[in-house]
């Protein structure tokens, strides 16, 4: 039996190699006496900037005389071993393939799982393999064409793609752990599965994306690209067919079970399950926009003199705080990153952060955003889907109407006034900026709120409020604006077969809780049937 100790403490100058004493002492014995050592889950502790440590979680062996005392004495806990995805399968037949919709985080781990236990699905990506889309992306940000099929949000990966590859969750499901371990088995860092804040970063985890795609298909599933969800045939309210919208033209697809995991991104697709009859809800989110600041500034302000030392990285931070009733908040901080902009329609302008692994960028950026509901949506299902549609089209005009996004001092922000140029802080937003005066871009409540929650900011970390940092709008992707309404079998509440999973469907917010989510959405679905096996 392994025993788990909590709270070891590593100073911020001390090897791993100390662990194992430190893990001696703790447990009252000498260091010889503990035969096998393995980190759980490892955190930064830097609320006292003169005494950063590590706080280790430790997994320890030692002889049986040793453990028992040491249980006895209530120095450690047994090893609670880490949950594995066993699920239990059904017998009926399968009468026609098993379907999932997008390859983003919740259509690949949905995929991942039904591959693996021999369910063989089909998988539909209206857009391109994940090497394919990075060339039309990065065309985009040079000056290109924007690609509505292959962008930042359509394609292999899905939007998390590209982004800061943040593998944190608030949820306290034990798959998370699978879904670590199956990053890290396919490409992401070995220090993912214990890391307490794991990023793997866009360099990353692209090629990760694209080898678990390729198990998938070594599994037996069959993944086509270039093929969108057009349609759903149903028989009294079950769902039997799906068409498919390809460069050939319409097929039907007949099917035993959809999973829906297509993305808060494809306006069209909640559209078309809106004309179907299936039941959306509107779903609050937030807005605003991309703050930027150095990322010596932040470092030095959260590390203080240990800033830049090589074990530390890029610091991170997150705040919250309230502005007229309505909450604000960061979101999404990318340390040594930079904005890029993520539209996929014509005529409209969204922004997000990405780093790659290292965070070695100039600067670092995070979203203030406050937040939006009903009482700001038009009336109806799809009212978020307009309210956020009008705001990205705002940005794209108040950007010159060629995708770059408008942009601001924070200082001529505060101050209501118009922008006459960047100080010391340059913008890193793909394809570019517009200086424009953003309190005519955002609606007054959101304009309100930010500045609101800056000088919040500033009070808890020393520079946040800098006038020379730079804010660019419109960040209006936090989450879904639909929540596609589930029974708690996991179908949709109006159409049998139906799963709707994921960040798309209101039930995830990031990659980890998306997996997981389509994970749980795959286990439904097995439980029903029986494997092709």
């Amino acid at each position: 039996m392994a025993l788990t100790l909590n709270g070891i403490r590593l100073p911020l100058g001390a090897d791993e190699s100390s662990l194992k004493a430190l893990a001696a002492r703790a447990l009252d014995i000498p260091e010889g006496a503990v035969l096998r050592l393995r980190a759980r889950r490892v955190s930064l502790d830097a609320r006292r900037k003169n005494d950063i440590c590590f706080e280790y979680t430790l997994e320890a062996s030692l002889a049986p005389e040793d453990e028992a005392r040491a249980l006895r004495s209530g120095r450690a806990e047994p090893a609670v071993p880490r949950a594995a995805f066993e699920p239990r399968m059904g017998a009926q037949p399968l009468p026609a393939p098993v379907v999932v919709a997008g390859l983003g985080p919740a259509g690949l781990f949905a995929a991942y799982a039904l591959a693996k236990f021999g369910y063989r699905p089909i998988v539909l990506e209206r857009g391109k393999q994940v090497s394919e889309r990075q060339r039309d992306v990065r065309g985009f940000w040079a000056g290109g064409a924007l690609d509505p099929e292959s962008n930042v949000m359509f394609g292999e990966g899905g939007a998390g793609a590209f982004s800061d590859g943040k593998l944190t969750t608030r949820i306290k499901d034990p798959l998370c752990d699978e879904v670590l371990s199956v990053l890290a088995r396919f490409g992401a860092p070995e220090e993912t599965v214990v890391q307490a804040k794991p990023h793997i970063g866009t360099d990353k985890l692209c090629n990760v994306v694209s080898s678990i795609r390729a198990q998938i298909e070594r599994l037996g599933g069959e993944v086509r690209f270039g093929a969108k969800l057009a349609g759903l045939e149903s028989r009294d309210g079950a769902l039997e067919a799906a068409r498919i919208a390809t460069f050939a033209g319409e097929e039907r697809l007949p099917l035993s079970a959809l999973l829906l995991a297509v993305g808060q991104n494809a306006e069209d697709t909640y559209r078309m399950l809106h004309a179907a009859g299936i039941e959306l809800a509107a779903k609050p989110y937030a807005v605003g926009v991309r703050i930027e600041h150095p990322r010596a500034l932040i470092d030095r302000s959260q590390f203080g003199e240990h800033a830049g030392h090589p074990r530390l990285g890029a610091a991170e931070y997150r705040f919250a705080d309230r502005s007229g009733g309505r909450g604000v908040y960061t979101f999404c901080m990318c340390p040594g990153g930079k904005v890029i902009g993520c539209a996929n329609e014509s005529g409209r302008v969204v922004v997000n952060g990405m780093s790659e692994h290292a965070r070695a960028d100039e600067n670092s950026n995070a979203a203030v955003v406050v937040q939006v509901d009903e009482r700001d949506f038009p009336p109806g299902p799809l009212g978020g889907l307009s309210f956020r549609e009008k705001l990205e089209r705002a940005a794209f005009e108040a950007g010159g109407g060629d995708y770059r996004a408008p942009a601001s001092t924070l200082g001529a922000f505060l101050a209501k006034a118009e922008p006459y140029g960047f100080g010391s802080v340059a913008p890193s937003c793909l394809p570019g900026v517009k200086l424009a005066n953003l309190n005519a871009v955002l609606p007054d409540f959101v304009a309100a709120g930010v500045r609101d929650g800056v000088l919040a900011f500033g009070r808890k970390l020393r520079g946040f409020d800098m006038d020379e940092a730079v804010l660019t709008a419109l960040e209006s992707r936090t989450s879904a604006p639909v929540r596609i309404l589930r029974d708690e079998l996991g179908e949709a509440t109006r159409m049998r077969n139906l799963y709707p999973c994921g960040e798309g469907a209101g039930y995830a917010g990031g990659i980890v809780s998306a997996a997981v989510d389509g994970m749980r959405a795959a286990e439904r679905v097995m439980a029903r049937f029986a494997p092709l096996l």
